[in-house]
């Protein structure tokens, strides 16, 4: 099956092309034959991933970036109003798409998987991804991380699986029309954009309103928010429920999970029968991921056995405890948690994956608004660690708060009885760790920023 191009996408251009959401659309799209473009702001090793497929990449934003046949321009809700190239489409008349919109019409007409949740979509679309890709099917995804194995987030398969990440940060994920739709969680993000926990609620009521009739619903029975969720969508009567987790109610019982080092062993109760299967990553909460996968699947008609083998090829996305070398007797691993939640989860996965070690946490506050309104929390998380580096916000595309910055953090960590010291300038934490770290130490860098990029100046400290 190979899905025709919209003609308004047929030759656009992507500001911001070198994202993690819009250069998957783009690799699709330039999969599909279509002529793309567009311009980021630095040169990266997805830049280069995008020429390799014939995609135009210019570094910076300025308005002849964007060419006169272009069919649209592009953007995601970070992209500003007076970004040059968006305002030459405007002088142009060149129509502007939303990035949602664009993912939204490479779904139509394929069987389509919609992950959503506060956290965990990264992990549990790349799973179903894996796992299809390895029963032979040839998925479509696109997801916010690189696959390790592939070492991509996107591909246009010739299957009828399309398996896309979800974003609730901007309401984008209401566009899509999914099959099956899985909620992992619903929590109170994105403060930027939501007000309350009645907002965010109303907005996955609607994402959820959107599977098509006769499509599936997979959901947390163990998560609060979502368990609320499922109580105000019940009365949908078109939509099937499909609960997983630890709760003795769930459709999908999580039996036991078993920490093997990095990995888990997972066993779980499915139609009265137990099955057991490996998970390449460790902690409940990845394990948890994996059964809303396997759950995801049956509910298109899979075998829950193929399944459960496949899902154990999974070997990880970036970024998503990410082991990035080791040093002088030092793991280094890089997590993305960024949300207090995401923290601790990852924090207790390393913690029961090397129980002796001492866990070294680098972390990296991401948004002032995020900071601003779970500041405590992720101080909080970080006394779950031996000691911490708590690094300056990362903006991101937000402009600073007045009086929110990462002491917040240190503040709310040692009122935890953490042990955490505030550290201005990045370029000397790998100095600083690599002096409190000893042999047998785990070293985590943590957040959503650039903080990524310490992980080899720590291990080359260590090795010096």
């Amino acid at each position: 099956m190979a899905p025709g191009i919209p003609a308004a996408l047929e030759r656009p251009h992507f500001i911001g092309i070198g994202g993690a959401g819009m250069s998957g659309i783009a690799k699709i799209l330039a999969q599909r034959g279509a002529k793309v473009a567009g311009s980021d702001s630095k040169e990266s090793a997805t830049a280069e991933a995008l020429r390799a497929l014939g995609v135009t990449v210019h570094i910076g934003h300025a308005a002849g970036h964007l060419a006169d046949d272009a069919t649209c321009v592009v953007v995601s809700s970070a992209i500003r109003s007076d970004n040059p190239e968006l305002v030459r489409a405007a002088e142009l008349s060149v129509p502007v798409v939303h990035r949602s919109d664009a993912l939204a019409s490479l779904m139509a007409g394929l069987r389509a998987i919609a992950v959503a949740g506060t956290h965990g979509k990264t992990t549990t679309t790349s799973m179903l991804a894996v796992a299809l890709s390895e029963l032979g099917l040839d998925p479509s995804y696109a997801i916010g991380g690189d696959l390790e194995g592939p070492g991509t987030n996107a591909t246009h398969g010739e299957g009828e699986i399309f398996v896309a990440e979800a974003d609730e940060s901007d309401r984008s994920f209401q566009k899509y029309d999914p099959e099956v739709a899985i909620v992992l969680n619903v929590e109170l993000d994105h403060h930027a954009n939501y007000a309350s926990m009645d907002e965010i609620y109303d907005s996955f009521e609607t994402f959820v309103g959107k599977v098509v009739p006769g499509g599936t619903l997979v959901v947390s029975a163990d998560q609060p928010g979502a368990v609320e969720l499922v109580q105000r969508v019940r009365d949908i009567s078109s939509l099937n429920v499909v609960t997983y987790g630890s709760a003795p109610t769930a459709d999908v019982r999580v039996h036991k999970v078993t920490p093997r080092g990095l990995t888990s062993e997972v066993t779980v109760v499915l139609n009265g029968k137990y099955l057991t299967f490996t998970v390449s990553v460790p902690g409940s909460h990845y394990a948890h991921n994996a059964v809303a996968a396997l759950a995801a699947g049956v509910a298109l008609g899979i075998p829950a056995h193929n399944l459960a083998s496949a899902l154990g090829k999974y070997t990880g996305v970036k970024r998503r405890l990410q082991l990035k070398g080791e040093a002088a007797g030092v793991q280094v691993i890089d997590s993305y948690a960024h949300h207090p939640t995401e923290m601790s989860a990852d924090l207790e996965a390393m913690r029961g994956a090397a129980s002796d070690a001492r866990l070294l946490v680098v972390f990296q506050p991401h948004l002032f608004s995020r900071t601003q309104e779970l500041g405590t929390e992720m101080g909080q998380a970080l006394a779950l660690a031996d000691a911490s580096v708590v690094l300056d916000i990362y903006p991101a595309r937000e402009d600073p708060i007045p009086g929110v910055t990462s002491t917040l953090i240190v503040d709310a960590a040692k009122a935890a009885g953490a042990e955490v010291v505030a550290v201005h300038d990045k370029a000397t934490v790998p100095g600083v760790i690599a002096g409190m770290a000893k042999p047998g130490d785990l070293v985590l860098t943590m957040g959503a920023g650039d903080v990524t990029d310490l992980g080899p100046q720590i291990l080359d400290h260590l090795s010096s």
